[in-house]
């Protein structure tokens, strides 16, 4: 495997997936363009709905590696080499940042916006959506 390109990864990661490889990337796209459109909508980052997503994030990566446990045959005591570790921690990695990106993506769909929070405590009225 001289040749690194993206049909050569589309088939390492299909192969190591199996069905589920199609389902987390339309997951992942999903997640992404939610994430997009609550930032565009609130004109910019929550700092509270982040800091949730953050500690939701770190659960996501733990469970990332759990799962790659879970489908692979080696066990933690099989890591090798350097390489073996940079693998555990890119997929920890990706864990986080993904379930950071949805739960705040979930979070912010299904809360209001700081600013009309913010309108309607002052002027006593609730807002509709």
């Amino acid at each position: 495997m001289k040749d690194l390109d993206i049909a050569t990864l589309l088939a390492v990661f299909q192969e190591m997936l199996g069905w589920t490889l199609w389902p987390l990337l339309l997951l992942a796209a999903a997640a992404t363009i939610a994430f997009v459109f609550v930032l565009l909508r609130d004109r910019g980052v929550v700092a509270r709905r982040l800091v949730w997503a953050e500690a939701i994030g770190v659960a996501g990566g733990v469970a990332a590696v759990l799962i790659m446990q879970a489908v692979t045959y080696s066990r933690f005591a099989d890591l090798g080499g350097p390489v073996d570790w940079l693998l555990v921690v890119g997929i920890f990695v990706a864990g986080l940042i993904g379930s950071a990106v949805g739960a705040y993506a979930v979070m912010g769909l299904f809360s209001r916006a700081p600013e009309r929070e913010a309108r309607a405590a002052t002027t006593g009225k609730e807002l509709r959506a």
